[in-house]
Protein backbone atom coordinates (compact mmCIF):
# COMPACT_ATOMS: atom_id res chain seq x y z
CA UNK A 1 0.00 0.00 0.00
CA UNK A 2 2.34 2.69 -1.26
CA UNK A 3 -0.16 5.12 -2.73
CA UNK A 4 -3.61 5.79 -1.35
CA UNK A 5 -6.56 6.01 -3.70
CA UNK A 6 -8.60 7.47 -0.83
CA UNK A 7 -7.56 9.53 2.17
CA UNK A 8 -10.84 8.96 4.03
CA UNK A 9 -12.63 5.67 4.73
CA UNK A 10 -16.06 5.35 6.32
CA UNK A 11 -16.64 1.87 7.72
CA UNK A 12 -19.95 0.24 8.50
CA UNK A 13 -19.86 -1.73 11.78
CA UNK A 14 -22.27 -4.69 11.98
CA UNK A 15 -21.30 -7.40 9.53
CA UNK A 16 -18.48 -5.31 8.09
CA UNK A 17 -15.92 -4.92 10.86
CA UNK A 18 -17.92 -6.92 13.41
CA UNK A 19 -18.76 -10.55 12.58
CA UNK A 20 -22.21 -10.83 14.17
CA UNK A 21 -24.32 -12.56 11.51
CA UNK A 22 -24.60 -15.91 13.31
CA UNK A 23 -25.60 -14.18 16.53
CA UNK A 24 -28.31 -12.16 14.77
CA UNK A 25 -29.70 -15.32 13.20
CA UNK A 26 -29.69 -17.18 16.52
CA UNK A 27 -31.45 -14.37 18.38
CA UNK A 28 -34.04 -13.92 15.65
CA UNK A 29 -34.71 -17.66 15.60
CA UNK A 30 -35.34 -17.56 19.36
CA UNK A 31 -37.91 -14.82 18.80
CA UNK A 32 -39.51 -16.66 15.87
CA UNK A 33 -39.76 -19.94 17.81
CA UNK A 34 -41.63 -18.22 20.66
CA UNK A 35 -44.29 -17.20 18.15
CA UNK A 36 -44.39 -20.47 16.19
CA UNK A 37 -42.96 -18.79 13.10
CA UNK A 38 -40.57 -20.39 10.63
CA UNK A 39 -36.92 -20.08 11.59
CA UNK A 40 -34.00 -19.02 9.39
CA UNK A 41 -30.80 -20.58 8.18
CA UNK A 42 -27.80 -18.26 7.89
CA UNK A 43 -28.04 -18.31 4.10
CA UNK A 44 -31.78 -17.71 4.25
CA UNK A 45 -31.20 -14.76 6.55
CA UNK A 46 -28.70 -13.23 4.15
CA UNK A 47 -31.32 -13.41 1.41
CA UNK A 48 -34.10 -11.64 3.35
CA UNK A 49 -32.40 -9.24 5.76
CA UNK A 50 -32.81 -5.65 4.63
CA UNK A 51 -33.43 -2.04 5.55
CA UNK A 52 -35.66 -0.62 6.77
CA UNK A 53 -35.54 -3.32 9.43
CA UNK A 54 -39.29 -3.05 9.98
CA UNK A 55 -39.87 -4.42 6.47
CA UNK A 56 -37.53 -7.33 7.21
CA UNK A 57 -39.57 -8.19 10.31
CA UNK A 58 -42.74 -8.20 8.24
CA UNK A 59 -41.16 -10.59 5.73
CA UNK A 60 -40.49 -12.99 8.58
CA UNK A 61 -44.19 -13.10 9.37
CA UNK A 62 -44.51 -10.84 12.41
CA UNK A 63 -47.95 -9.28 12.78
CA UNK A 64 -47.63 -5.72 14.04
CA UNK A 65 -51.33 -5.68 14.91
CA UNK A 66 -50.56 -8.30 17.55
CA UNK A 67 -47.17 -6.97 18.65
CA UNK A 68 -45.54 -3.68 17.80
CA UNK A 69 -42.30 -3.47 15.88
CA UNK A 70 -40.88 -1.47 18.77
CA UNK A 71 -41.59 -4.28 21.25
CA UNK A 72 -40.02 -6.89 18.97
CA UNK A 73 -37.04 -4.65 18.30
CA UNK A 74 -36.41 -4.15 22.01
CA UNK A 75 -36.62 -7.90 22.59
CA UNK A 76 -34.01 -8.44 19.89
CA UNK A 77 -31.61 -5.70 20.96
CA UNK A 78 -31.76 -6.64 24.65
CA UNK A 79 -30.55 -10.16 23.89
CA UNK A 80 -28.07 -8.83 21.33
CA UNK A 81 -26.51 -6.45 23.85
CA UNK A 82 -26.24 -9.22 26.41
CA UNK A 83 -24.57 -11.63 23.98
CA UNK A 84 -22.68 -9.42 21.53
CA UNK A 85 -19.26 -10.27 22.91
CA UNK A 86 -19.81 -13.87 21.88
CA UNK A 87 -18.76 -12.47 18.50
CA UNK A 88 -15.48 -11.08 17.32
CA UNK A 89 -14.06 -8.82 14.64
CA UNK A 90 -13.60 -10.29 11.19
CA UNK A 91 -10.19 -11.74 10.42
CA UNK A 92 -7.53 -9.17 9.46
CA UNK A 93 -9.56 -6.17 10.68
CA UNK A 94 -7.12 -4.92 13.31
CA UNK A 95 -4.11 -5.36 11.07
CA UNK A 96 -5.79 -3.52 8.19
CA UNK A 97 -7.05 -0.66 10.38
CA UNK A 98 -3.55 -0.19 11.77
CA UNK A 99 -1.97 -0.35 8.33
CA UNK A 100 -4.38 2.23 6.93
CA UNK A 101 -3.75 4.54 9.87
CA UNK A 102 0.00 4.20 9.37
CA UNK A 103 -0.53 5.26 5.76
CA UNK A 104 -2.20 8.47 6.92
CA UNK A 105 -5.75 7.45 6.00
CA UNK A 106 -8.47 8.90 8.25
CA UNK A 107 -11.03 6.29 9.27
CA UNK A 108 -14.59 6.73 10.54
CA UNK A 109 -17.52 4.51 11.47
CA UNK A 110 -21.08 5.12 10.29
CA UNK A 111 -23.51 2.65 11.79
CA UNK A 112 -27.14 1.85 12.50
CA UNK A 113 -25.93 0.69 15.92
CA UNK A 114 -26.95 2.83 18.89
CA UNK A 115 -24.17 5.37 19.39
CA UNK A 116 -23.18 4.73 23.00
CA UNK A 117 -23.24 0.95 22.58
CA UNK A 118 -21.10 1.34 19.48
CA UNK A 119 -18.51 3.27 21.48
CA UNK A 120 -18.53 0.47 24.08
CA UNK A 121 -17.97 -2.10 21.34
CA UNK A 122 -14.98 -0.25 19.91
CA UNK A 123 -13.39 0.11 23.33
CA UNK A 124 -13.96 -3.58 24.11
CA UNK A 125 -12.17 -4.67 20.93
CA UNK A 126 -9.41 -2.12 21.34
CA UNK A 127 -9.82 -0.37 17.99
CA UNK A 128 -10.90 3.12 19.10
CA UNK A 129 -7.35 4.36 18.48
CA UNK A 130 -7.72 3.76 14.74
CA UNK A 131 -11.02 5.65 14.37
CA UNK A 132 -11.23 9.43 14.04
CA UNK A 133 -14.95 9.68 14.77
CA UNK A 134 -18.02 7.49 15.21
CA UNK A 135 -21.60 8.16 14.08
CA UNK A 136 -24.28 5.88 15.46
CA UNK A 137 -28.01 6.29 15.97
CA UNK A 138 -29.76 7.69 19.03
CA UNK A 139 -32.12 4.69 19.21
CA UNK A 140 -32.11 0.90 18.85
CA UNK A 141 -34.27 0.60 15.74
CA UNK A 142 -31.67 0.78 12.93
CA UNK A 143 -33.07 3.84 11.21
CA UNK A 144 -31.55 5.96 8.47
CA UNK A 145 -27.81 6.52 8.09
CA UNK A 146 -27.86 9.14 5.33
CA UNK A 147 -28.30 12.17 7.58
CA UNK A 148 -25.62 10.85 9.93
CA UNK A 149 -23.32 10.45 6.95
CA UNK A 150 -24.02 13.95 5.69
CA UNK A 151 -23.21 15.37 9.11
CA UNK A 152 -20.02 13.32 9.29
CA UNK A 153 -18.78 14.55 5.91
CA UNK A 154 -19.58 18.14 6.81
CA UNK A 155 -18.11 17.98 10.32
CA UNK A 156 -14.74 16.74 9.09
CA UNK A 157 -14.76 18.59 5.76
CA UNK A 158 -14.34 15.33 3.86
CA UNK A 159 -14.25 15.71 0.05
CA UNK A 160 -16.72 13.41 -1.70
CA UNK A 161 -14.13 12.49 -4.31
CA UNK A 162 -11.55 11.40 -1.71
CA UNK A 163 -13.76 9.12 0.39
CA UNK A 164 -15.06 5.56 0.22
CA UNK A 165 -17.72 3.80 2.29
CA UNK A 166 -17.08 0.13 3.04
CA UNK A 167 -20.08 -1.96 4.05
CA UNK A 168 -21.72 -5.36 3.72
CA UNK A 169 -25.24 -4.67 2.44
CA UNK A 170 -26.99 -3.17 -0.56
CA UNK A 171 -28.23 -0.49 1.82
CA UNK A 172 -24.64 0.62 2.40
CA UNK A 173 -24.30 1.12 -1.35
CA UNK A 174 -27.53 3.15 -1.35
CA UNK A 175 -26.24 5.32 1.50
CA UNK A 176 -22.96 5.92 -0.33
CA UNK A 177 -24.81 6.86 -3.51
CA UNK A 178 -26.89 9.42 -1.62
CA UNK A 179 -23.71 10.81 -0.06
CA UNK A 180 -22.13 10.90 -3.53
CA UNK A 181 -19.09 8.87 -2.45
CA UNK A 182 -17.55 5.62 -3.68
CA UNK A 183 -18.26 2.30 -1.98
CA UNK A 184 -16.96 -1.23 -1.61
CA UNK A 185 -19.05 -4.13 -0.33
CA UNK A 186 -17.69 -7.11 1.59
CA UNK A 187 -19.54 -10.40 1.07
CA UNK A 188 -18.88 -11.74 4.56
CA UNK A 189 -21.68 -9.91 6.36
CA UNK A 190 -25.47 -9.63 6.34
CA UNK A 191 -26.08 -9.91 2.58
CA UNK A 192 -25.11 -12.83 0.36
CA UNK A 193 -22.59 -12.40 -2.42
CA UNK A 194 -25.37 -13.23 -4.89
CA UNK A 195 -27.35 -10.21 -3.73
CA UNK A 196 -24.34 -7.93 -3.74
CA UNK A 197 -23.33 -9.06 -7.23
CA UNK A 198 -26.66 -7.83 -8.62
CA UNK A 199 -25.21 -4.33 -8.37
CA UNK A 200 -22.55 -2.85 -10.63
CA UNK A 201 -19.90 -2.27 -7.98
CA UNK A 202 -16.78 -3.55 -6.30
CA UNK A 203 -17.54 -6.65 -4.25
CA UNK A 204 -14.84 -8.46 -2.28
CA UNK A 205 -15.06 -11.75 -0.43
CA UNK A 206 -13.05 -10.70 2.62
CA UNK A 207 -10.74 -8.11 4.13
CA UNK A 208 -7.75 -9.74 2.46
CA UNK A 209 -8.98 -8.38 -0.89
CA UNK A 210 -9.69 -4.80 0.13
CA UNK A 211 -6.21 -3.32 -0.17
CA UNK A 212 -6.19 -3.35 -3.95
CA UNK A 213 -9.19 -0.99 -3.96
CA UNK A 214 -7.73 1.49 -1.49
Amino acid sequence: MNKNKYNYIIWDWNGTLFDDVHLCVDIMNNILKKRNLQTLSVEGYKQVFNFPVKDYYQKLGFDFEKESFEKLGIEFINEYNQRRFECNLHDYVVRLLRQLQDNGIKQFILSAREHNKLLEDLRYFGISEFIEDVSGLDNHFAGGKVLLGENLLQKHNIPNTDCVLIGDTIHDAEVAQKLNIDYILIASGHHSIERLNTLDLNVVQSFYEIEKYL
